[in-house]
């Protein structure tokens, strides 16, 4: 068995045309996924970019491998006690040490686990290519790598090769050769004038007046001039949505290499291939700006695409996943028992039988940015802060996905019969995961106390004087208020 992981960081699958985008960003994603199935409700478990992929090394969520933030205490897996082994668990019971004991060879064409010195990235992996850019890298680099590897060995047996690219997340960067290429096609329709406007007179990273942190960043313009700092009019929704999506263009360009590789080596039909997501992004939803800062339905869900030998390609899955239920469904593919300290649950028996289940209702975390858990059910995301990261988010927000898929209005106050079923799948997963969660408190619980956030925490104070200079002392008042506690 060949099998090659593609990671785009920062996707999110309503921008790829096999998901219905208007936009022509994904012409090579959208062939593989007319040869594979799609999966429309997979979601990361924990968000961003640290707590995910260690979610997906692990098999298991951050309340129990430990790893919910991008600073502090939780930004580190757990690690064995005294009964640790010559051996971790952790390496033991890692994703790719599971695939190796199915017979591949694996290998990771990534810096991820330099950007964020997450090197239990590495347990499992044989060979492991950093291209050494922090994520600052374009995917042409992370081709010549991932190219190389295939010309060298793509045509023996019994390999597994993740490669990962990262042109979808800011800054937006791609070459000045690509142009403009989507200058004159329609901005999706949501965000109005109207939309924008309200969204000015708001607060928060990466918030429209301040869309690429707590302030805007002007040492950064001539680097990256396809990224705007803020969002005071329309050309500059416009140059938000044109970079990223060239980026999904570039990213796209060489997943289509990487195929026509597969084809030239003559191994393409018996390949197996993963493409998805570490978590996707918010495009102005919740008046974040090209961020990933909330346990809410654009962060979490991520784009899946899995065409595997023997299973038929062609079909559409509806049912709800974590990410982590996706590489459990793997290693039981490879004949392979998925490890008993997992959370992942494989639906392999499913995919054989072309049927299309999996859970009744996911919970989402996010520790990075705000300290929220999420939870996905029917046509629902409810999201509970326990920090806003300086949004001045209600505690309790409810959104409708099928009549406002964008999360502009939250019904929690109208519709406390969904916010009660909301609850009580939240406290019955609490319930079941605190008594084994690492190092035995609730992660998210510990990151509050700790100072918050990792990428807002000590920001109040400098962030307050802004609000007040830029004519927004009502909202710096209402955060002093609530955050009194980090004045």
């Amino acid at each position: 068995m060949r099998l090659i992981y593609i990671d785009i960081d920062t996707l999110r699958p309503d921008h790829l045309g096999c998901y219905g985008y208007h936009r022509n960003t994904s012409p090579n994603i959208d062939k593989l996924a007319s040869q594979s199935l799609l999966f429309r409700n997979v979601h990361a478990s924990d968000t961003p970019c640290l707590p995910s992929r260690t979610a997906l090394l692990t098999g298991r969520f951050g309340i129990h491998n430990g790893v919910v933030n991008h600073g502090g205490k939780d930004a580190d897996p757990v690690i064995d006690d005294l009964n640790r082994k010559f051996r971790s668990q952790l390496h033991l019971d890692s994703f790719p040490f599971r695939l190796q004991q199915a017979g591949l060879k694996t290998v990771s064409v990534s810096s991820f686990a330099q950007r964020h010195s997450a090197f239990h990235w590495y347990a499992g992996f044989n060979e492991a290519y950093n291209v050494g850019k922090f994520g600052n890298e374009t995917a042409d680099e992370v081709h010549a790598l991932a190219s190389n590897w295939l010309a060298r060995h793509g045509q023996e047996d019994n390999w597994f090769l993740h490669v990962h690219m990262w042109d979808p997340h800011t800054p937006y960067r791609a070459a000045p050769e690509y142009g403009e290429p989507f200058a004159h096609t329609p901005l999706p329709a949501w965000l109005t004038e109207e939309v924008r406007g309200n969204h000015w007179r708001g607060c928060g990273p990466h918030s429209a007046q301040e869309c690429t942190g707590f302030a805007p960043d002007e040492a950064a313009r001539a680097h990256y001039p396809r990224q705007p700092q803020s969002i005071p009019d329309m050309a500059a929704v416009r140059a938000m949505f044109d970079g990223y999506d060239t980026g999904v263009l570039v990213a796209d360009e060489y997943v289509g290499r990487l195929l026509a590789q597969l084809e030239e080596l003559g191994v393409a039909s018996d390949t197996a291939v993963l493409l998805s997501s570490d978590h996707g992004e918010t495009l102005g939803e919740l008046n974040i700006y090209g961020d990933h800062q909330t346990a809410d339905q654009y962060t979490t869900n991520i784009p899946l695409l899995l065409k595997w030998p023997g299973i038929e390609a062609g079909r559409e899955q509806h049912a709800f996943h974590y990410q982590i239920d996706v590489t459990a469904t793997i290693l039981e593919l490879l004949g392979q028992s998925v490890p008993e300290t997992w959370d992942g649950v494989s639906f392999s028996q499913s995919l054989k039988a072309g049927t299309d289940a999996g859970r009744s209702h996911l919970i989402v975390s996010q520790g990075a940015w705000t300290c929220q858990r999420g939870v996905r059910f029917e046509n629902w995301m409810m999201i509970c802060s326990l920090h806003d990261g300086y949004h001045l988010f209600d505690d309790v927000m409810l959104f409708d996905l099928e009549s406002d898929p964008h999360e502009q209005r939250n019904l929690a106050d109208q519709r406390p019969d969904i916010v009660e079923k909301g609850m009580g799948l939240l406290k019955s997963w609490e319930a079941e995961m605190l008594p084994t969660a690492a190092r035995g408190r609730d992660p998210l619980v510990h990151v509050v106390k700790e100072g918050g956030p990792y990428h807002v925490r000590g920001s109040l104070r400098s962030y307050l004087d802004r609000l007040e200079e830029t004519g927004r002392s009502a909202l710096a008042q209402a955060l002093r208020f609530k955050h009194a506690e980090e004045n």
